[in-house]
């Protein structure tokens, strides 16, 4: 999950910097606002922020100040500094504070995203690092995956995008993939598939339902996907499928 704090005094610019930031995040990511620098200080404590967007001239503690009382606990956050001058001094200041990006106002929305979004980016592959090392010291990691293996089998039978498995265990959709695949051995995608195509071959072999029908009682809701799924798995059409599993029964009969 990323945090990204935003610290701005000027009411405005703090709604335009907001509404660009939760445009490019997940819906489980957070975003902290305040508007001066002792309140940024605080913040940056308890929610302890992956991005901050920071302006320099707030009050009780210029931006700077703040960053650098910041950086004594979080000292790989990535920061944004905003600014109304383009002093050197400033400019040096950020430099030695490890500032990613120094932009100066006023900023175009475009510049802006495009430069938080490439921020975003890079703070990505430190992210998923960081959650692995927290999931492993996590002693719930197994009942999660195990309450998530019980909701696919008791659900499989209908469309189940990971997204719903994820939010049932309360985990972030990618975080989910992710130790799902560590934990069972296979993608989630795979796991699934093979619950209905398992299920699929049993309907082949029970009944004389068509193959759409059995594709939308499987829960696939394209019955052409459905065919190459069932194609990649078992090495044949649900039609020769069914038709190999009557040859086998007469031959014993």
């Amino acid at each position: 999950m990323s945090v990204v704090l935003i610290v701005e005094d000027e009411l405005l610019e703090l709604e335009f910097l907001k509404s660009i930031v939760v445009e490019e995040l997940l819906p489980t990511d957070k975003v902290v606002t305040c508007e001066s620098g002792i309140q940024a200080v605080k913040a940056a404590k308890q929610y302890r922020p992956n991005i901050i967007v920071m302006d320099i001239l707030i009050p009780e503690m210029d931006g700077l100040q703040a960053l650098q009382e910041i950086r004594k606990f979080l000292p790989q956050a990535c920061v944004i500094i905003l600014s109304a001058c383009s002093d050197f001094f400033y400019a040096q200041t950020a430099i030695r504070l490890r500032v990613q990006e120094y932009l100066l106002k006023p900023i175009k929305p475009a510049v802006f995203k495009q430069v938080f979004r490439d921020l975003l980016a890079t703070v990505a592959p430190c992210q998923v690092q960081d959650d692995e090392e927290l999931m492993e010291k996590t002693p719930d990691q197994i009942y999660c995956i195990e309450k998530s293996l019980q909701y696919i089998h008791d659900n499989f039978k209908q469309k189940l995008p990971l997204q719903l498995v994820a939010s049932k265990v309360f985990l972030n959709p990618q975080y989910f993939s992710r130790i799902f695949k560590k934990e069972v051995g296979v993608t989630y995608i795979d796991y699934v598939n093979k619950l209905k195509i398992e299920y699929a071959c049993k309907l082949l072999e029970t009944t004389d339902y068509p193959a759409y029908r059995i594709s939308s009682e499987c829960g696939f809701t394209d019955p052409s996907y459905f065919n190459r799924v069932f194609v990649q798995q078992m090495n044949m059409t649900p039609k020769a499928y069914r038709r190999k599993q009557l040859c086998d029964s007469e031959d014993k009969g």
